[in-house]
C-alpha cells in the first residue's frame, strides 16, 4: 500500500523555529516528527510519497538516512493550494489501489493507523471537547460517515477529523471545487467518497496535532508509547 504524507506547509504558528526547519522535521524527543510518523505506519504500507514545498531539499536529506522505508519519493507541490491539491499531485504516482493519506506534522497511534488500514475506505477521528476548533465528523445510523463540518457551533464531546484517511485510489480522479479560501480541500474528496460508498469512522486512542509551540514543547515530555510499533518488518 502507498502512503501519502502531507508535509508542504509553512508552519507559521511555530515560528521562529520553522524559519530554518520545516515543521515535520522539528525534533520531538530527539527524532523528527516525520520520523515518528513513518515509524508508526501500518505493516501494509511499503511505499511512501511525501508532499513537500517549503524547504523541500531538507526532506530529501532526511529521507535518504531514515531507516523505515527503502521505497520513498518526494513530490513537489509547486504552488501550495491546499491539502486536496497536494493529494492531486500524487495521483499519477500511486501504484496501489488503496492509499493511506495523513498529515506529516501530527503524531498518530500505530495501533489506530493499523485499524484504519484494514478499511476499504475510512477516516480516523478523535474525541474532543471543543468542537469549534476542529473539523467534526457526523455519523449515520450505521456508524459510517455522513458528513464533515468545519468548526461547528457546538459544545461538548464530538469526533474531530484527525487528517488521516484511507482512500481507494479511484476517488482521486474526481474533480473537486476550489473552496472559498482559494484552495482545494481534501475533505471534498472525503465527501465525494462518502456519496459513493460507506466510509468507516475509526476512533483513535491517541492523536497529537502539533499546531503550536506550546504543544510541541509539551510533546517533549509526553509518553509516546502509543506511537511506537512493537515490531516492524518490511
Amino acid at each position: 500500500m502507498d502512503a501519502i504524507i502531507l508535509a508542504a506547509g509553512l508552519g507559521t504558528r511555530l515560528r521562529p523555529h520553522t524559519l530554518t526547519t520545516p515543521k515535520p522535521l522539528l525534533p520531538v524527543r530527539g527524532r523528527p516528527i516525520l520520523d515518528w510518523t513513518l515509524g508508526a505506519l501500518p505493516s501494509e504500507v511499503d511505499r511512501v510519497l511525501v508532499v513537500v514545498n517549503y524547504l523541500a531539499n531538507q526532506f530529501d536529506g532526511y529521507l535518504r538516512k531514515q531507516p523505515h522505508f527503502h521505497d520513498w519519493e518526494t513530490v513537489l507541490q509547486e504552488q501550495p493550494r491546499g491539502t486536496g491539491d497536494a493529494v492531486r499531485w500524487c495521483r499519477h504516482r500511486l501504484r496501489s489501489e488503496r492509499v493511506l493519506v495523513m498529515n506529516g506534522d501530527d503524531l498518530y497511534g500505530a495501533a489506530d493507523l493499523e485499524r484504519l488500514a484494514r478499511c476499504p475506505a475510512g477516516l480516523l477521528v478523535h474525541p474532543v471537547q471543543e468542537p469549534r476548533r476542529f473539523g467534526i465528523a457526523f455519523l449515520k445510523a450505521d456508524a459510517t460517515l455522513e458528513k464533515l463540518v468545519e468548526k461547528p457551533d457546538l459544545d461538548g464531546r464530538q469526533l474531530a477529523n484527525t487528517g488521516a484517511y484511507l482512500f481507494p485510489r479511484s476517488v482521486l480522479d474526481a474533480e473537486i471545487p476550489l473552496s472559498a479560501r482559494g484552495e482545494y480541500e481534501i475533505t471534498d474528496y472525503v465527501t465525494t467518497l462518502a456519496a459513493r460508498q460507506p466510509v468507516r469512522v475509526v476512533e483513535a486512542r491517541f492523536w497529537l496535532p502539533i499546531g503550536t509551540v506550546e504543544v510541541w514543547q509539551r510533546a517533549q515530555e509526553m509518553d509516546l508509547t502509543p506511537v511506537l510499533r512493537t515490531s516492524r518488518e518490511r
